[in-house]
């Protein structure tokens, strides 16, 4: 063999040697498969959706989702809605009185902080005077509050104690309904689904509170997602008006309606959920047959190693080896598990881990290959 021919020979036989190497080095890839989008409390707003289809009356999809409960009625009150924090001024329209003065609807306004107190202003910047403590103004079917929407009730301007403005829409209980329903559901969904959402964003806005402050609910997901007379549809206004002052009630009560998109098949008890919640009786596991329709029934994710151990964070010690799920719930969600690593092990809950790794419930399965 000349040395050409042998020099060509000893490279394919490192070839050889090296692609095992090569392949050994590959990196992990883990996939998560899982069932649902949401907490899994409550409603699920797909189920709602699969029982309205089979021909399911609201009450019987509350009663359902709700254990133990009952429909009963609600005396109406005032709800106050935080839609904009810190802003030092607000322009608003279609307003007729605000600080004892008659106001052109058809004109713009502002309100700015001035210290402890609030003043208003023309258009054209023109001082309008002192509004107090705060300001508060009314017109016809609804004020337009400028970058944001328009809102029936009345709108309310406060100083914040840490500087800047509250602005809040203090509307009825039902107007209210009707801002959070179509934000929450769409509008195009079977009637009886629909009534449904409304008892329990009815029942919800009543029964919770963000506690302290000057106003009872943001006008996001940390309350409901509420758009106000803006985001009202023909359909969600007659479904809140079908139902008006009703609510779900256990012992007496009006119940905490937690509700979310898909359940996966079945939802779960709040305590394996809020880790430290107390059990409650009317927020328990059910099974959830009809909401296969919808599109997060079944998920699956992938990560790289590298991503799955940057998504962890300092849960991982180490190499990341395995996930182990140590306890899971009335469904597969899972309550808690372990995150092993080369140098050590941590515990984590399921709530958490679900929040590390972006995932759209804690009904997750864990396995890696490579």
């Amino acid at each position: 063999m000349n040395s050409a021919a042998a020099r060509l020979a000893l490279f394919a036989c490192l070839l050889v040697l090296l692609l095992p190497a090569a392949s050994a080095r590959a990196e992990t890839t883990w996939e998560v498969t899982g069932g649902g989008w949401g907490h899994g409390i409550g409603m699920s707003q797909w189920g709602a959706f699969g029982y309205a289809k089979k021909g399911k009356s609201y009450k019987f999809i509350l009663r359902h989702f709700y254990t133990h409960t009952k429909i009963g009625g609600a005396p109406g009150k005032k709800i106050r809605v935080l839609l904009e924090s810190g802003s030092d001024s607000v322009n608003f329209s279609d307003a007729t009185q605000a600080c004892g003065r008659n106001l052109d609807e058809a004109k713009t306004y502002t309100a700015v902080r001035d210290g402890s107190s609030v003043r208003l202003r023309s258009a054209d910047g023109a001082d309008l005077g002192s509004c107090g403590e705060s300001l508060q103004a009314s017109g016809g079917e609804a004020i337009r509050v400028l970058d944001e929407g328009a809102y029936r009730g009345t709108l309310v301007v406060v100083p914040r104690g840490d500087g800047g403005l509250y602005v809040i829409n203090s509307v009825s209980l039902e107007a209210y309904v009707q801002g959070v329903l179509p934000n929450e559901m769409p509008a195009e969904w079977p009637d009886e689904a629909l009534r449904a959402q409304a008892v329990a964003a009815r029942s919800y806005g009543l029964a919770t509170g963000v506690g302290g402050a000057p106003f009872d609910q943001y006008d996001d997901t940390r309350s409901q997602v509420y758009g106000g007379f803006s985001s009202e549809t023909a359909n969600t206004n007659q479904a809140a008006r079908a139902t008006a002052g009703k609510v779900v009630k256990y012992g007496g009560k009006i119940a905490t309606t937690f509700f979310f998109s898909t359940s996966g098949g079945r939802t779960e008890n709040i305590e394996n959920v809020f880790i430290g919640s107390d059990p409650q009786p009317y927020l328990k596991a059910v099974k959830d047959p009809f909401e296969e329709a919808s599109p997060y029934h079944r998920w699956r994710v992938t990560f790289s190693q590298s991503e799955i151990e940057a998504e962890l964070g300092d849960l991982v010690d180490g190499s990341l080896q395995a996930i182990e799920v140590t306890k899971r719930g009335s469904s597969p969600r899972i309550v808690s598990a372990k995150v092993v690593g080369t140098g050590g092990t941590n515990e984590v809950s399921g709530p958490s881990l679900q929040a590390r790794l972006g995932l759209r419930s804690t009904w997750a399965y864990f396995s890696k290959s490579g």
